[in-house]
């Protein structure tokens, strides 16, 4: 089956001021995810049945990068600073409802 990258807004204004080294870690997690959207570990979401996360070390802060698959689309929804505790998840994906 194939899978439609859809990067949010948000997503993409994030990675826009990071340094080079950064942005080809983030695409070759993001290359990953396209061949297999169900290969990392699934988190639970009050507004979403399959939301995963990739762990990642950006900056060197603990980031994780998280993406929801509805049907044949994989919305890349946004990076999640781990030291928040996914406080901030539900705002992320919130951010989804309205593509």
């Amino acid at each position: 089956m194939r899978f439609e990258l859809v990067p949010t807004e948000y997503f993409l204004s994030q990675i826009g001021n990071l340094p080079k080294k950064y942005k080809n870690q983030i695409r070759k997690k993001v290359e990953l995810i396209k061949q297999n959207p169900f290969r990392f570990k699934k988190i639970h979401s009050k507004k979403f049945s399959r939301v995963f996360r990739v762990r990642m070390n950006i900056e060197g802060k603990e980031t994780r990068l998280v993406y929801v698959v509805v049907g044949t689309k994989i919305i890349i929804a946004g990076l999640l600073e781990r030291s928040k505790e996914y406080r901030d998840l539900e705002t992320y994906l919130s951010k989804i409802l309205f593509l």
